[in-house]
């Protein structure tokens, strides 16, 4: 107790252990219990068990990075017996599973998390957003999800975090916020959501972050932004608000004919919208067209069947004629059967 493991490198001053490409295959199991920040990185730990930590061996351990391990499991309890941790990084993991109790049933200190790059299976990101919503994770201040290619994100996935500050979502693939709700994080201060595939930001999304007076500053940048009559809001939220970091950057992607233009230069004469989209509307005038098509098909059969009633009726004649001679077929084969004399005086006739 108190050593260096053999694969590691020890700093009783600093309170550091670095264990960085070496090969491991599991954490070191005598730590020394000095350690504040650890680095167990670039090594291939494919699982994270129950217990990897123990709490009597690591009592002061607050900064965890275990980065480009390989990691493909972290089991129930694995993170559960730290105290202390505040920081943790598995960024750069190939995650599969990742337990939602992996900080054990109660509250966690924790308080940075960064999952760059371990969220490509939708399973483990699910799985997060569980653990998030639990509020097993209620302290934590900053969340990084970038490099992760995501579409969408679970609904409600950040509601419960109250204490968030700073949210990572960028070079994500991310199409809308929809699923996103950014009320009761009062306190968030920072969000990122440059080089993602954002095309538009909704008035619902825009009016949550004008709600959110410490937030400053928002990334919007490298996204492509479709300049069309739906980009009018976020326009005048650039042009009225400071929330914005390098919105001056900010330029048109679609069409083609706006291409390289500047969001605050896009004037509603560029867009065409002086006749407002109503879309109740062209969806209830759709439905009466098909309402009306639909009857005049239905008018067409009905004058058809008028047209063609004697060749229907003489036809419906002819089927129940056959039906009748058919069925009087099998009453009589049936009287034949059922009476002996009948089967015997058959037999004999056929001889």
């Amino acid at each position: 107790p108190g050593g260096c493991p053999a694969p590691c490198e020890c700093s009783e001053a600093a309170k550091t252990v670095k264990c960085v490409n070496r090969n491991l295959t599991a954490v070191p199991p005598d730590l020394p219990p000095y350690v504040r920040n650890l680095f167990i990185t670039g090594n291939r730990l494919a699982r994270l068990p129950s217990g990897a930590f123990p709490a009597q061996l690591l009592p002061d351990l607050s900064a965890l990075n275990l980065s480009g391990n390989h990691l493909r499991a972290v089991e129930a309890g694995a993170l559960a017996d730290l105290p202390a941790l505040r920081q943790l990084d598995l960024s750069g993991n190939p995650l599969v599973s990742l337990s939602p109790q992996a900080f054990g049933e109660g509250g966690s200190p924790l308080e940075e998390l960064a999952l760059r790059g371990a969220l490509r299976d939708q399973g483990v990101l699910l799985s997060v957003a569980t653990m998030l919503q639990s509020g097993t994770l209620r302290n934590l201040s900053r969340l990084e999800l970038a490099d992760n290619g995501l579409l969408l994100l679970p609904t409600g996935m950040v509601t419960t975090l109250l204490a968030l500050r700073h949210l990572d979502l960028g070079n994500s693939s991310l199409v809308g916020l929809q699923n996103i709700s950014f009320q009761g994080l009062g306190q968030l201060q920072s969000l990122n959501l440059s080089d993602s595939s954002q095309g538009i930001l909704r008035n619902g999304t825009l009016a949550q972050l004008r709600s959110l007076p410490a937030l400053w500053p928002v990334g919007l940048g490298r996204n492509t932004w479709i300049c069309n009559c739906t980009i009018e809001d976020l326009v005048a939220w650039l042009k009225e608000s400071d929330q914005m970091e390098g919105k001056e950057a900010l330029t048109c992607t679609y069409p083609d004919k706006m291409l390289g233009k500047a969001l605050l230069k896009v004037n509603s004469s560029d867009l065409n919208c002086s006749e407002p989209i109503d879309l109740p509307s062209q969806l209830q005038t759709s439905y009466v067209f098909l309402g009306i098509v639909l009857a005049l098909i239905g008018a067409i059969f009905l004058l058809v069947l008028y047209l063609n009633r004697k060749g229907i009726k003489k036809w419906m004649h002819n089927i129940r004629d056959a039906c009748r001679d058919h069925m009087e077929g099998y009453h009589y084969r049936y009287e034949i059967n059922a009476d002996p004399r009948l089967t015997n005086l058959s037999s004999n006739s056929d001889v």
